[in-house]
């Protein structure tokens, strides 16, 4: 299984990304060359059939040639590092930080094309990001990007909500500082936490929480968050009076 890479949020928690499925990456080449097929296709009969152009016109061939050699490289540059069959399969060119690729990284990314995937028919690029575990092609690796996956792994609603029982004492009124963005995302990454078994994000999500709050914790990172959720959700119910 390859593995994902951490991007930081807002509150400076890390959230594990994970890279593009290769079945996902052949697919989006697979949509980008049959976009580029009906191009040619367009082209080739406008030109030649219904423009009745000279054959071997080197501003045919140009107008052929030129979008095959600059199609990957434009598309990632101007679309934020998806192609229309990256868009397609919901996967981006980013850094290996998670952050928006450089020029650099796309155009390093473009000139070993032909290397990963033309000449070796994908070959290269695949035995690449096969063996080397973060989602990388030799472009990749040259240029600092990989490919994530923007599919997001559903959250149940019923694992965001919490009943507050009868009696319930709250320990950390400073909870009423955070806004409900705040908590959403607080349950949405303990959820993931729990469900991947991730114990090192549930007690970096503590630290992080209890910086922002300006309040210590003994009991362990789970019973922490718990704690501040439940919290949150008896003043929230107090103030609008459900508590």
């Amino acid at each position: 299984m390859m593995e994902g890479i951490y991007i930081e949020t807002a509150q400076n928690i890390q959230i594990q990304q994970r890279t593009a499925t290769l079945g996902d990456r052949i697919l989006a080449q697979i949509i980008d060359g049959f976009i580029m097929g009906i191009y040619l296709v367009i082209v080739s009969i406008t030109a030649f059939g219904i423009l009745d152009v000279e054959e071997g016109s080197i501003a045919v061939i140009t107008i052929l040639v030129l979008p095959f050699l600059v199609y990957h490289l434009l598309f990632e540059i101007f679309m934020n590092g998806q192609s229309i069959g990256k868009l397609a399969m919901e996967i981006r060119v980013v850094q290996l930080n998670g952050t928006r690729a450089s020029v650099s990284g796309y155009l390093m990314r473009w000139l070993l094309r032909p290397i990963d995937i033309t000449i070796s028919s994908g070959g290269i690029a695949i035995l690449s990001i096969l063996l080397g575990g973060k989602g990388q092609r030799l472009g990749d690796i040259a240029g600092g990007t990989t490919v994530i996956s923007l599919k997001q792994t559903a959250v149940k609603r019923e694992d965001l909500l919490v009943q507050i029982e009868a009696g319930h004492q709250p320990k950390y009124p400073q909870v009423i500082s955070l806004t409900d963005s705040q908590i959403t995302q607080i349950k949405k990454i303990r959820a993931e936490a729990l469900k991947s078994q991730d114990f090192a994000l549930l007690k970096k999500l503590a630290e992080k929480t209890s910086t922002l709050l300006q309040v210590s914790y003994e009991t362990k990172p789970l019973a922490f968050i718990d704690q501040l959720i439940l919290d949150y959700e008896y003043f929230a119910q107090k103030e609008y009076g459900v508590a």
